[in-house]
């Protein structure tokens, strides 16, 4: 009797760490298709960060990691053949009370939205208006 409990808690565990596993492989819409981490200086050639990119069809979404020294507000461009966007997003502070401290989180404001028509080379210019010490990344992801 012993030894069937202990086989089939074995197996449920098995069978629970074999599901659990595959509900964690990142699907492809949470796969960056541009990433960035700008937390060098050197990074910015006068003062701007560029590069280029290849996108397909379809929605995608903006997302920052920045904290409370990135850039105060920063400037991303994207041109491609049937493409032009531009924003100037902004560092704002949420302040959270926890009863015995208080603390931050941060995000940039503006709109995180774009809509490809079809795949393109698009170029990208991030430009931290001067603020180059502060570190933040910068996704642009499949929504």
């Amino acid at each position: 009797m012993n030894k069937k409990i202990v086989i089939i808690s074995v197996i449920l565990i098995i069978i629970i760490g074999i599901i659990g596993f595959s509900s964690d492989e990142p699907s492809e819409k949470n796969s960056p298709v541009f990433h960035v981490t700008l937390a060098d200086p050197n990074l910015y050639v006068n003062g701007v960060y560029s590069d280029a990119f290849t996108i397909q069809k379809g929605d995608y979404v903006f997302r920052f990691v920045p904290n409370g020294s990135s850039p105060k507000i920063l400037s991303i461009s994207l041109d491609g053949d049937t493409f032009d966007f531009s924003e100037d997003f902004e560092l704002v502070g949420t302040s959270h009370q926890t009863g015995i401290s208080e603390y931050f989180t941060w995000d940039y404001d503006g709109e995180k939205k774009i809509s490809i028509s079809k795949i393109q080379e698009i170029s990208i210019i991030i430009n931290p208006n001067e603020e180059t010490m502060g570190s933040v990344s910068v996704d642009i992801l499949e929504n």
